[in-house]
């Protein structure tokens, strides 16, 4: 790779993109009962692999794949495997099922004890209607905020009115958006403007940039995806948004090159240091990347096994 990245405003040091949303999966390790829906997705994607597209060094942040729900502490440990002669893996955002009254404090309280994991996510984006005003998922989100753990909330576009409530109601928690809420372009429901304003009116909510394409209509030019990242930067300030590529899930439809081209080109009028904090700081202050171990010991369970 060639060598590319930020500058330090500090030392002027070259430093590395941090990619906040990241996904790795092996389906002989564990088992993604979604995968079975996307057949180009169906197969192992390692961090070599990432690597192999991506032309500059990149640090990252692994976010849970949609394993099965009692495979989480695995997949952590899994990942965490990985992450061991990998350091540029700098930690794990876990699954947690957070509407479960009996297992939801337990989890958290164990993840928060654990410096690999540096955030949660329960993906809410196909649950029922009104999933998010349950009394036990609101507990669980507020045992976050209480554990210093920031929720990863991946909505679509109709469900960010629920999350603006859930900001509200759990004030403690930061709160970031995956992938903009998800907008259908080049025509967002026209819904998602104002919920998305609203939502970003909540100082407890970041938003990552990221999965925009994969969204898009096939045929989608850059100008609307320029317009609608845009849009989230003005609604959220830069320095309240993340980079992410959502690897490899984006490969559905875009180069991992071509998305942080098309996302720098949208910070282009933005000062070093606000463009900088997008493409790095911002991730090192949502997940507290300082405070974390960098350099994790293994662990038991940390070998490929049929799912």
């Amino acid at each position: 790779m060639t060598v590319d990245g930020v500058a330090d405003s500090a030392t002027g040091v070259r430093m590395p993109v941090i990619d906040s949303h990241v996904h790795f999966w092996n389906p002989r390790h564990l088992s993604y009962p979604w995968l079975a829906d996307v057949p180009p997705l169906d197969r192992h994607f390692s961090p070599s692999a990432y690597l192999d597209g991506v032309s500059e060094p990149v640090e990252a942040v692994f976010v849970e794949a949609g394993r099965r729900p009692d495979q989480a502490e695995r997949e952590v440990r899994w990942v965490r495997g990985l992450a061991r002669d990998r350091p540029w893996i700098r930690g794990a955002v876990a699954h947690v099922s957070l509407d479960d009254p009996a297992g939801a404090p337990e989890a958290v309280s164990r993840f928060a004890a654990d410096p690999f994991v540096v955030g949660v996510r329960h993906n809410i984006q196909d649950e029922r209607p009104g999933f998010t005003r349950g009394a036990d998922f609101r507990a669980g989100v507020g045992l976050l905020g209480r554990a210093e753990l920031p929720f990863d909330a991946c909505v679509r576009q109709q469900q960010l009115g629920e999350l603006a409530e859930l900001a509200t109601a759990c004030p403690q928690t930061l709160i970031v958006l995956d992938h903009l809420g998800k907008p259908s372009v080049p025509v967002p429901d026209p819904s998602w403007r104002p919920a998305l304003h609203r939502l970003a009116r909540r100082d407890n909510v970041v938003c990552k940039l990221s999965g925009l394409a994969t969204e898009a209509a096939p045929g989608t030019g850059a100008a609307a995806l320029l317009g609608v990242l845009g849009e989230v930067l003005e609604a959220f300030g830069p320095d309240r948004c993340l980079y992410g590529g959502d690897w490899p899930v984006m490969t559905l439809a875009t180069s991992y090159a071509s998305w942080l081209d098309l996302v720098r080109e949208a910070l282009a009028g933005l000062p070093v240091a606000e463009a900088d904090g997008v493409m790095r700081t911002n991730a090192v202050r949502t997940y507290r990347l300082r405070d974390r171990d960098r350099n994790p010991a293994p662990a038991a369970d940390e070998a490929p096994r049929p799912a």
